[in-house]
């Protein structure tokens, strides 16, 4: 798990990366939470994540945005890290020529941000999104979600209420063509402190899923 250090729009990018065996390895990009929230790349629901893909194989990235740790820049309210989302997935892809896929992952602030990026993305197949703060950003601009993946809330999250996510999830899941998976874990709060093992379990059996099937195809 090397530290790296990329370009981005405002200047450097701290981030750590694994480089996958296979030469042809799928590639996956993790996102953190509100970075004026105490959300950094270390966050423990963002290793969780980077650890599913890792453990499959994956070139897995998970960086700090713009003004966290050795990141430069500041705070841009979602418009510049969605920017620096886009260049740690052409670094990403810079370093995997040949990937097979392309995998999106994020944690509350960064489930928006990497729902954004998906819609800008074409490449980007399959999308993992914890904790969406459907009821505090606007997500109608996933119209049509153009990607198939999972969808992860706590059942007594008092940040983003549950019912607000299950709406989200079920706009999503009406569309054609995607299945949107959308899971609860029963008793966890937004920062799951006590229920990791249960959210790894749940992320990592969809990812175990969703990678078989092109080899059942």
């Amino acid at each position: 798990m090397p530290d790296v250090i990329f370009q981005g729009p405002e200047g450097r990018l701290e981030g750590r990366y694994t480089h996958g065996k296979d030469a042809s390895a799928p590639i996956a990009l993790v996102l953190h939470p509100h970075p004026q929230r105490g959300g950094t790349m270390n966050n423990k629901v963002v290793y969780t994540l980077y650890h599913a893909f890792v453990d499959r194989g994956f070139s897995t990235l998970r960086f700090n945005f713009r003004g966290v740790g050795r990141s430069q820049g500041r705070f841009d309210n979602g418009q510049g890290e969605l920017s620096d989302a886009a260049s740690a997935l052409d670094w990403l892809q810079t370093y995997n020529p040949n990937a097979t896929s392309c995998w999106i992952a994020g944690y509350s602030f960064g489930a928006w941000i990497g729902m954004q990026l998906l819609m800008r993305r074409p490449e980007i197949e399959g999308f993992l999104s914890i904790s969406p703060p459907a009821s505090i950003y606007d997500f109608t601009f996933l119209a049509p979600c153009p990607s198939s993946g999972l969808i992860v809330h706590g059942t007594v999250d008092d940040v983003v209420p549950e019912a607000a996510v299950a709406k989200l999830a079920h706009k999503l899941g009406s569309q054609k063509g995607i299945e949107v998976t959308y899971k609860t874990i029963p008793g966890a709060s937004h920062f799951y402190t006590e229920q990791l093992a249960d959210l790894m379990g749940i992320i990592g059996g969809y990812l175990d899923k969703s990678l078989e099937k092109p080899k059942a195809a």
